[in-house]
Formats: C-alpha cells, sequence, structure tokens
C-alpha cells in the first residue's frame, strides 16, 4: 500500500510514506555531496500536482524548490538549517490539496 498523502524519496533509494518533520529533517541531514544529494517529496499518484525538493550546494547549504502547478507557484530557496527546512516543508506541504484528504468542514443539521 503506497502514502495516504504524500512520499519522501532520496537519490539513494530511501523513500518514506507520509514523512513527519522529524523524518525529513533526517532524510536531509543523510544528504551527501557524493551519491546521496537531493530528496524529492511529492503526492503518491500519477501526475502530481506539486512537488518540492531538497539538494546539496557545492558550496554549502541546501537548495530547496518547490512547485505548485494548481496554485502556479514555484519558489527556489537557500538554506542552511535543516531545522528550518524541515519545519517550512512540513507547513508548506499541509497546505497542499490531496484528494482523498477530508477537508475539515462541518455540516450543519
Amino acid at each position: 500500500m503506497g502514502a495516504t498523502y504524500y512520499r519522501a524519496e532520496s537519490e539513494s533509494g530511501d523513500h518514506v510514506d507520509d514523512p513527519s518533520e522529524d523524518m525529513l529533517f533526517m532524510l536531509i541531514d543523510d544528504l551527501n555531496d557524493s551519491d546521496n544529494t537531493f530528496v524529492v517529496i511529492q503526492p503518491d499518484e500519477d501526475d502530481p500536482a506539486w512537488f518540492t525538493s531538497v539538494a546539496v550546494l557545492d558550496e554549502g547549504g541546501y537548495e530547496i524548490v518547490r512547485r505548485d502547478t494548481n496554485r502556479r507557484e514555484h519558489d527556489v530557496l537557500t538554506e542552511t538549517s535543516i531545522d528550518r527546512i524541515a519545519l517550512d516543508l512540513t507547513v508548506w506541504m499541509a497546505a497542499r490539496a490531496f484528494p482523498r484528504r477530508p477537508t475539515g468542514q462541518t455540516s450543519q443539521i
């Protein structure tokens, strides 16, 4: 069974379904500049509307790409703090649309 909402996969082949902020931290912390240079997070579906990635920069730090075609968003950022990256990505992904996620709306009877 696949991820309920999204999946993180690193260049080394490590993958985690629905990663928490702590798991994102660990995946990013495991990146290096030789054989595990990036991690991609996207919905576990065909033709996902959004994705984000984190890649190691040669000069140090990380490049973060966030793209959401539904919202016409495309950001490229650099950051050195893995804590900050994991938190920001968790917040950003929480605002994305997931077809199988409840809307949180309540009906009035």
